[in-house]
């Protein structure tokens, strides 16, 4: 079996020979994919903090009707 210096020397080869235009399309891409994983991660802490979940400390006013109470009838 290949150990880990010659799996990365190999893929250092194949990435010269085969992707060397290529290369700082394939870099720019990453750094995008970088970007919008980091701020996907931000969104979802802010959403999952505690200030941010649903009925915590929401006030929403209004009247309870009871099915059985006349006045709620038009």
């Amino acid at each position: 079996m290949f150990g880990l210096s010659e799996l990365a020397l190999i893929l250092i080869v194949v990435i010269v020979v085969l992707g060397i235009k290529k290369l700082p399309e394939l870099t720019r891409s990453a750094g995008k994919a970088a970007r919008i994983f980091k701020s996907e991660s931000k969104a979802l802490k802010a959403q999952d903090s505690p200030e941010a979940s649903p009925g915590s400390g929401r006030i929403v006013p209004g009247t309870v009707v009871e099915p059985d109470d006349p006045s709620a009838r038009s």
